[in-house]
């Protein structure tokens, strides 16, 4: 499937009216959907991209951020105030959290997207490959537990 194709679930968490509205306008329902947008830390599923505006109303969003940076395949977007940037960015780059300062363009917002959609099917190739990996251990395991089957009950050597 070509990346003109690929369609991505997106989560913004945002207090902000207007910042949602102008993020919208990024976001074509043909290449990314669902796309929900909520005020406080929400996350019943797993998505493609998050996105946090901070500060949120009960948290600068860090934590937040740094939390959800362990689900396999999520790309985090955490837009911070320019002030805060620099500190903000030492301390979430750790994690594979992307960091922009605000106030930013669309044209940067756009930019940032495609880069997203690059690590986020580079997160893809590798999670198919870990399955690949888990499938052949497995088969391994089963292949291991016959053999010791068939030399415990029929007696035979390894």
């Amino acid at each position: 499937m070509s990346l003109k194709e690929r369609v991505y679930s997106v989560l913004v968490i945002s207090a902000k009216e207007n910042f949602n509205a102008s993020l919208q306008s990024l976001l074509p329902e043909s290449k990314y959907a669902p796309v929900q947008m909520v005020s406080r830390v929400l996350l019943e599923r797993s998505f493609d991209f998050v996105f946090i505006n901070t500060p949120l109303p009960d948290d600068f969003g860090t934590r937040f951020a740094i939390e959800i940076s362990g689900n396999k395949g999520t790309v985090i977007l955490l837009l911070v105030r320019n002030e805060v940037y620099e500190e903000v960015c030492d301390k979430v780059t750790e994690y594979g959290i992307l960091t922009l300062p605000k106030p930013a363009s669309k044209q940067m917002v756009a930019h940032t997207l495609n880069f997203m959609a690059s690590i986020r099917e580079r997160l893809r190739k590798l999670e198919n490959k870990s399955l690949s990996m888990e499938e052949k251990m497995k088969e391994i395991r089963l292949v291991n537990r016959a053999k010791w089957v068939l030399i415990d009950e029929l007696k035979m050597s390894e």
